[in-house]
């Protein structure tokens, strides 16, 4: 996973409410055996609209999607994050998320902030013309008009995206640790080795 400290740049206004993991990647999408691709089917339905933000060549390459109220609702499919990371996204502002979207989206190195809807709708407004800025050490959201907007993080899950550590990289960096109590373990319970070689 890469460590993640600061995403600026443009932001896609989606701004819808209630989007579903369905919305952000459709089920025939996940028979996939690889993450590779799935930025195509990212919000097909919605790319299916005439005139959609997705399509449209201003937010080309944006790190940041805007969306609306409880954001990443429906079923816990972690497709959803691996399509927005193939997009390229790397956070997602909304008023608020499903607690299985946001889970998926830290496990995969997406940062989620939940802010009040007054400053989702500045933010929104300002997306359409101008980059937004996001520090995670700070905690805030700023851009060029003076806007400066705080949000909350769980301390575990800021430390593991500022040092771009998932679950393997949370093992790894006990190993010295575990290594230790295996040869104290197998010191104390010698019994223990022989009955897992034989």
């Amino acid at each position: 996973m890469q460590p993640i400290s600061h995403v600026a740049g443009r932001a896609i206004p989606f701004g819808r409410k209630n989007v579903d993991t369905d919305v952000v990647i459709p089920a025939h999408w996940l028979k996939t055996i690889t993450r590779d691709g799935l930025g195509k089917g990212a919000f097909e339905a919605v790319r299916k609209e005439p005139g959609n933000v997705f399509d449209d060549p201003e937010y080309k390459g944006a790190p940041i999607l805007i969306a609306g109220d409880n954001f990443g609702c429906g079923s816990s499919r972690e497709h959803a994050a691996w399509a927005l990371l193939d997009m390229g996204i790397n956070c997602v502002i909304a008023p608020s998320f499903s607690d299985i979207f946001s889970g998926n989206a830290f496990k995969n190195g997406i940062l989620t902030v939940a802010l009040p809807q007054a400053a989702v709708d500045r933010l929104l407004e300002v997306a359409r013309t101008d980059p937004i800025d996001i520090d995670l050490e700070t905690q805030t959201v700023t851009t060029r008009f003076q806007d400066r907007f705080t949000f909350e993080i769980d301390p575990f899950r800021k430390h593991c995206l500022l040092n771009g550590l998932d679950e393997v990289g949370l093992t790894l960096a006990r190993d010295s640790a575990i290594t230790a109590h295996e040869r104290a373990t197998a010191a104390r319970q010698p019994f223990l080795a022989h009955a897992v070689a034989g």
